[in-house]
């Protein structure tokens, strides 16, 4: 899955209507560009290819004051919500992505409804249990990561990153579950920047 095609719907469709330069806008403001490819020139490819892929519905507007070319505002259609909400969902629950799908996905977290949230990252702390328990019996069996040597060292990373994970995702859950934020249906969510 890639994190800028998430990251571009997402914005857009939080927008209503977005030229490129309010998605970089606010994805420079996440802090997008160090945790995953968002650079300038991908959120402006992703943009196009989503347009062209009928994701997104491109709008041309009058040209710029300064004389540059018309900017075109982007709007999202039926089948790119349909396909946001579904790249969301994916990112959520599973655990086998990049960190910037998952950090990506948390950056709409709360444009599904709190319930939906709460199954998928339980469904993410199921598969974060199995995907350990698959390391520990493919690659370790009867050994402890130690006794493999310096490479069993790569092991014991993997196993302390899923137990990582699995405390954070249960502290959101639980988090979520105490009434933190605002969830689709409950009120105007936090956006940030977006406001």
């Amino acid at each position: 899955m890639s994190a800028i095609r998430l990251l571009v719907l997402g914005a857009v469709r939080q927008h209503g209507r977005a030229h490129g330069y309010q998605v970089r806008g606010d994805l420079e403001y996440w802090g997008a560009h160090e945790w995953s490819r968002a650079k300038p020139g991908s959120i402006y490819h992703a943009l196009k290819h989503l347009a062209g892929q009928g994701l997104l519905l491109a709008h041309e507007t009058a040209p710029s004051t300064a004389g540059g070319p018309p900017r075109t505002e982007y709007e999202i259609t039926a089948a790119g919500t349909e396909e946001y909400r579904r790249l969301l969902r994916d990112a959520l629950a599973a655990y086998d992505q990049g960190a910037d799908v998952t950090t990506a996905a948390l950056g709409f977290l709360v444009d599904l409804p709190r319930a939906d949230a709460v199954a998928l990252l339980t469904e993410r702390l199921r598969r974060i249990g199995e995907w350990r328990t698959a390391v520990t019996e493919r690659y370790i069996g009867d050994h402890t990561p130690e006794q493999l040597g310096h490479i069993g060292e790569i092991m014991n990373r993997w196993l302390h990153t899923a137990d990582a994970d699995a405390v954070w995702t249960r502290g959101l859950i639980g988090r979520i579950e105490g009434g933190a934020y605002t969830f689709e249906g409950e009120g105007k969510p936090f956006r940030g920047v977006l406001d």
